[in-house]
């Protein structure tokens, strides 16, 4: 009898950026503290042009607010040393924990499944330095606490504690 595969430990960057999460971002209602979700505003007329100053539309469910973004500032979150934004209304992610390294946050569970199994492989791999387009992916810019094997548990728990969290709001 044959042995069932391992599971792979391994991770190859698929080379995301953080913009290719930003089409669904899961923040904290202002009004009702409940999950609230910005997601591109419909009937947006320009197909074209930068993904990340098209409109938004913050909506929740719960409590029914509904806001709009028509602004041309956008701020992206810096890092982990604080909690973290959304970059159209300034609202506190949904899905974020504070470790004693920092924050891990992230704008979607798309997002936070990346991060997760960036952090649990055993054998990362870099996508080539010779292969044009984006250098810089999401995940070579994760803060050097992330990607240190000494920490690998403590920030999987944080993840295990995102998802949980999520689940039980």
């Amino acid at each position: 009898m044959v042995p069932p595969p391992a599971v792979s430990r391994r991770f190859r960057d698929p080379r995301s950026t953080e913009y290719e999460f930003i089409g669904l971002i899961l923040v904290r209602c202002p009004r009702c503290e409940a999950a609230a979700r910005v997601v591109p505003a419909p009937g947006d007329s320009r197909p074209g042009g930068p993904v990340l100053f098209r409109p938004r539309r913050l909506v929740c469910r719960r409590c029914g607010l509904s806001r709009r973004w028509n602004g041309r500032v956008v701020t992206l979150s810096p890092g982990t040393v604080r909690a973290a934004t959304d970059p159209y209304f300034g609202l506190p992610l949904w899905l974020q924990t504070g470790t004693r390294h920092g924050w891990v946050w992230a704008y979607n569970f798309e997002h936070l499944d990346l991060v997760r199994r960036f952090v649990q492989a055993s054998v990362r791999e870099r996508a080539p330095w010779y292969d044009t387009g984006q250098r810089m992916t999401l995940v070579a810019r994760l803060p050097a606490w992330i990607k240190r094997a000494k920490n690998r548990d403590e920030v999987l728990r944080a993840v295990r504690r995102i998802q949980s969290s999520s689940v039980a709001a």
